[in-house]
């Protein structure tokens, strides 16, 4: 006879131990359910098609999830810094372009028979504005007439020489704005600077792989020790530091006059008038694609600076603790963080970056003796050129090119359509205006603010049933 039972050790299989039974029925005892509500879960993805389960996708929360990602892509970029920047030089483009229209002759010749014959008058409005914008393009971008593309591109390099000084300076106001210090003594720095590298540019005979870095090494120096002066005196004193920049910016303006008229300082050997002597071939900067072309080290030096900030304040310790200090000095102090010593390597480091401009400046610009006049109002556009690159490395970059590019193109535009070169510095000023109020750019353009309340509509979920 054959065993047909099943061998579990008894007569019958045994229960699950882990859920209690009814020793009757033997269903469960938790609810009082029967047995057609013991029906397994299904998944509401699986429907049956032909007999088999079938996977179903979900695409209308695909769909909202694709419209998601979209809308908050275009969410970020209109609440970004990025397109009010370019819609504040938009702005600023119309506002000059209304400035020109209103003081040139024909159009204001055309203006007096408007009513009589108004398309004079737009034709007019267009053709100096247009020339205008056209000349300032062409002379500090490409030149479309030129004969050559070769030669097309020399304005460019041009702009790129005058935004050389600006990235280095604009570098070291943005470290300092950066860090909670508003550091207006870029002036100062840059005489200083220009003083010091001027110094060893001409009364040295080096080579000049040892002389052009010694040159800037100066300048650094030079730029540093003057701001450096003013993180020491904030540090120990508690003194504003926008006083002490301002103040040191005289000091040194006066300084270097004084040392441009003293035989034996600064002033050139022979010569009554006060200027300093000439720069010394070894220590002037070599130009990367020829003499044709405006561009030489300094831009490399400026793109390295560019490349040093960005790794300093965002990702070395040391800028942590500087911006840690911007944002909040107290969390800053009780994190253990020292205020005191944190400001004064600020200012060391932001002066040591405006110190590069200085050094440019007489090694690359003016190399056939300066006088107190060398900083050419850099240290003053650097403030602007921070502030639209709204304290960024690399925002400070492009707002530098950006600078570059209208102080060329302004003497192109003077030269062709006898526009002011004043006007170049009205778009710099109505630039920083904007730049300074996003909600009147947003506003003019109708834009949403930051923050503001989406309005969403309601979306039905639809849920696939199963067979």
């Amino acid at each position: 006879m054959s065993d047909t039972t099943p061998q579990h050790g008894g007569g019958t299989p045994p229960a699950d131990r882990s859920t209690p039974t009814d020793g009757t029925t033997g269903l469960p005892t938790g609810g009082g359910t029967t047995a057609t509500d013991a029906t397994p879960a299904v998944d509401d993805r699986l429907q049956e098609v032909s007999g088999a389960p079938h996977l179903m996708t979900d695409s209308a929360t695909d769909s909202e999830r694709r419209e998601g990602r979209w809308s908050d892509a275009l969410r970020s970029i209109v609440n970004g810094s990025v397109l009010t920047t370019v819609l504040a030089v938009v702005l600023a483009l119309v506002a000059s372009g209304v400035l020109i229209a209103l003081t040139d002759k024909d159009v204001q010749a055309a203006a007096g028979y408007f009513f009589a014959r108004p398309l004079d008058t737009l034709r007019a409005v267009g053709s100096a504005v247009g020339g205008s914008y056209s000349s300032l393009f062409q002379g500090s971008v490409i030149n479309f007439g030129a004969p050559s593309a070769a030669s097309a591109i020399v304005p460019l390099t041009r702009s790129v020489d005058y935004a050389v000084p600006l990235i280095a300076a604009g570098l070291g106001v943005a470290v300092a704005f950066r860090t909670g210090l508003f550091n207006i003594g870029g002036q100062g720095q840059v005489l200083m600077a220009a003083a010091a590298a001027g110094w060893v540019g001409f009364s040295f005979d080096l080579p000049a792989v040892v002389h052009i870095p010694l040159t800037i090494l100066a300048g650094i120096v030079g730029g540093a020790v003057w701001a450096g002066i003013v993180g020491l005196v904030k540090a120990r004193t508690g003194a504003n530091e926008v006083v002490l920049t301002i103040m040191l910016n005289y000091v040194a303006l006066y300084l270097l006059s004084f040392m441009l008229r003293t035989p034996g300082l600064l002033q050139a050997g022979g010569s009554p008038n006060p200027i300093s002597p000439a720069t010394k071939d070894s220590a002037l900067l070599p130009a990367l694609f020829g003499p044709r072309y405006g561009v030489n080290l300094g831009f490399l030096v400026a793109l390295v600076a560019v490349v040093v900030v960005w790794w300093l304040m965002n990702k070395s310790s040391l800028g942590f603790r500087f911006r840690t200090v911007g944002e909040n000095p107290r969390a800053a102090r009780v994190a253990g963080m020292s205020v005191p010593a944190l400001t004064i390597w600020v200012m060391v480091i932001s002066g040591a970056l405006i110190g590069i401009a200085g050094a440019y400046q007489v090694e690359g610009a003016v190399t056939t003796g300066f006088t107190s006049g060398i900083d050419a109002g850099i240290g003053f556009d650097a403030i602007t050129v921070a502030l639209l690159g709204r304290s960024k490395p690399w925002g400070t970059f492009w707002a530098a090119i950006l600078f570059g590019v209208l102080k060329n193109g302004g003497y192109a535009m003077q030269a062709a359509n006898g526009i002011p070169i004043d006007i170049v510095g009205v778009i710099q000023a109505l630039i920083v205006l904007f730049i300074a109020a996003p909600p009147l750019v947003r506003a003019v353009f109708r834009i949403p603010q930051p923050g503001a309340r989406r309005r969403t509509k309601q979306r039905s979920k639809r849920k696939a049933v199963a067979a």
